[in-house]
């Protein structure tokens, strides 16, 4: 392990999100954690944590937070020693997906901000467990302290998002694809035909785990993590 591990929590979601594997893995590489709701633009909030980055990283995002690492990996692949991928799509919101986020940006907009973190963070998102309901109040308690106005523009970050399979396509960067198996939010099949489409591209499926595997199977995550870091640069 050698580049430095920068993380990109997904939406409504901070250090916390990653806090088992900031835990581990610190020991024995620098970790930094960047926002990613400070723009409504994937590239502008792209360019900002690039003026952040040191000169060559490990990268790793969970959902919208692995969209923003795409894009940083379009704008500097030099820069990006390794790739991973945690319940992302690197597809863009068809018309119908752009159109249901409207609902809840306009309730997040009108004073219902509680009520819409309450739905994102829903039990049925997660992998049935014991600790299920623990991880939704802590889900919870984050995307409240995140706020209203994060939540909107990373919203409408995802919906002017653009399909980067093309790029993935052709990137040789180490990448890993990490993929809940009871994540409702991205199926299973295409976390598997992302892995495809990239030619170092290698597939974790997660097994207990729904929409933040980071949390809900902390040491199976860190363990594929610490592989995945200790892959020999290309």
């Amino acid at each position: 392990m050698s580049d430095p591990l920068v993380l990109l929590p997904g939406l409504l979601s901070d250090a916390r999100v990653f806090a088992p594997q900031i835990a581990a893995l610190s020991r024995h590489l620098p970790i930094m954690v960047l926002p990613t709701g400070k723009h409504d633009a994937v590239e502008d909030v792209a360019t900002e944590i690039l003026e952040a980055l040191p000169s060559k990283v490990s990268l790793c995002g969970l959902g919208l937070g692995g969209v923003i690492a795409i894009e940083i990996l379009r704008l500097a692949p030099e820069r990006i020693g390794r790739l991973a991928l945690i319940n992302t799509s690197a597809q863009s919101d068809t018309p119908n997906e752009a159109a249901a986020r409207e609902p809840r940006i306009v309730a997040a907009k009108s004073g219902r901000f509680f009520e819409i973190v309450k739905q994102e963070f829903g039990p049925a998102n997660f992998h049935p467990s014991p600790r299920r309901t623990d991880i939704v109040v802590q889900m919870t308690e984050m995307g409240r302290a995140i706020g209203a106005e994060t939540y909107v523009r990373q919203e409408r970050l995802m919906q002017k998002r653009k399909d980067q399979q093309a790029l993935l396509r052709k990137s040789m960067v180490q990448a890993l694809i990490v993929c809940g198996g009871s994540d409702p939010t991205i199926p299973v099949r295409r976390h598997e035909f992302l892995a495809e489409l990239m030619p170092k591209g290698h597939l974790a499926l997660i097994e207990g785990a729904g929409m933040v595997p980071t949390l809900e199977q902390p040491d199976v995550v860190t363990t594929t993590l610490r592989s995945w870091l200790n892959l020999p640069p290309l």
